[in-house]
């Protein structure tokens, strides 16, 4: 299956900014996300092919909002 919708979860809007400025060009479908609460949510009813995580965010980091997005079907 051929990677087209790309999730970015970074609490940085400057980092946002620059990876769907790229991702864009080459011409992938990207979702921006900036928080670890909000991407477990949106990986739920978006179902990316691909989840970019930061890792040191506030509240819910990435590594446990990567967890709780394995744990779902």
């Amino acid at each position: 299956m051929p990677i087209k919708r790309i999730m970015v979860v970074d609490d940085s809007p400057t980092e946002r900014a620059y990876l769907e400025s790229l991702l864009k060009k080459k011409g992938f479908e990207v979702l921006l996300v900036d928080s670890g609460e909000a991407a477990i949510e949106k990986a739920k009813t978006e179902k990316p092919d691909l989840i970019l995580m930061d890792v040191v965010m506030p509240n819910l980091n990435g590594f446990q909002a990567t967890r709780a997005i394995t744990r779902e079907e």
